[in-house]
């Protein structure tokens, strides 16, 4: 049995403790409520293309969801490897993200060297949605069809040309896998991103367009462009697309190249803020003002959690590594 000198110290002991630990926990600062100031959601392309417009419509969905204004900031360039790296060397504190697209799992195949680790890098926060890249060309050209742009490129190897907005993204990739199917010589023209490349495309510079949904529907729909198939293994239900065959069923058997954008955050985020950021996002592709501006241009919201967006991109990575083995596709 202790003695009563004994229990005193001891209790003396564990007072003091106490109070350390107390006073500790009272000299950390409490973090402040997230957000309290204003997010960054980088689109790693130029203004003017899909992802520019479907991350401009969600920034101000969520940016009224977090009380909060959610700022676009483009760094386009190298396959959106410039605006990508600047998010994996941002703080892990929620206020920067990147609207991802499908060239985020590609680049990795594409690439020798990433200046990030793409598999510790990142944080997923949400798939936006899933959309059709579209074959166009402009309302005058003299290509009606797939079977005519086959025809053409067969006749003269190497002279029609096909932009892109940008290597390594899921309209580069539609395009590499159509020439490999097709076994025709078309002439990749990457930009950094779909406005400057829908501008060559108008103007001339370029004879067709592997684009998003989003990029070319309005241009579609306005006659400016003419479609001539998507990319997906069913047609799309997008108003400006209903009547476009798949590329598939035009004569090109397997054919699919499907599009997405998903929300990526910095690794090591906090878990309570990505939720946060999850919810936010949830809440803003639910929106009138979202859906009737990107479901008319073909986008299937889907708007999980961020393991589904984990499980899905890692699934699209390993299809997309044995695309681009098999068929030979470089960054170029």
């Amino acid at each position: 049995m202790l003695n009563p000198m004994t229990l005193a110290r001891a209790r003396h002991a564990i007072l003091l403790t106490l109070a350390c630990a107390v006073g500790g926990l009272a000299a950390v600062p409490a973090r402040a409520a997230f957000p309290d100031k204003p997010i960054k959601l980088v689109v790693p392309f130029a203004p003017g293309g899909g992802t520019d417009l479907v991350a401009r419509t969600m920034a101000i969905a969520m940016g009224q969801e977090l009380g909060q204004p959610v700022i676009i900031d483009n760094k386009p360039g190298a396959g959106t490897i410039i605006g990508t790296d600047a998010v994996a060397k941002s703080a892990p504190d929620g206020y920067t993200m990147v609207m991802a697209t499908v060239a985020h799992v590609v680049n990795p195949s594409l690439q020798p060297k990433l200046p990030y680790n793409h598999d510790k890098a990142f944080a997923p926060v949400m798939l936006v949605g899933i959309s059709p890249n579209v074959l166009v060309v402009r309302a005058d050209s003299p290509l009606k069809s797939v079977k005519d742009l086959v025809d053409a490129a067969r006749a003269q190897p190497g002279k029609l040309s096909f932009a892109s907005q940008g290597a390594g993204t899921s309209a580069h990739l539609a395009g590499e896998l159509f020439k490999n199917l097709t076994k025709t010589d078309i002439t990749h023209i990457p930009y950094r991103g779909a406005g400057p490349a829908i501008t060559d495309l108008l103007g001339g510079q370029v004879d067709v367009m592997f684009a998003t949904a989003a990029a070319v529907g309005s241009f579609v729909e306005s006659g400016k462009l003419r479609a001539l198939a998507v990319t997906t293994a069913t047609r799309s239900t997008a108003h400006a697309l209903a009547k476009v065959p798949t590329i598939a069923e035009s004569g090109v058997p397997g054919y699919v190249a499907d599009s997405w954008y998903g929300l990526y955050a910095p690794a090591g985020t906090p878990a309570d803020v990505i939720a946060r950021l999850n919810a936010a996002a949830k809440k803003a592709v639910q929106t009138e003002a979202f859906r009737k501006r990107v479901e008319s241009e073909g986008l299937v919201i889907n708007g999980g959690s961020p393991q589904d967006f984990d499980r899905y991109a890692k699934g699209e990575e390993a299809r997309w590594r044995k695309v681009v083995k098999e068929n030979n596709i470089t960054a170029e």
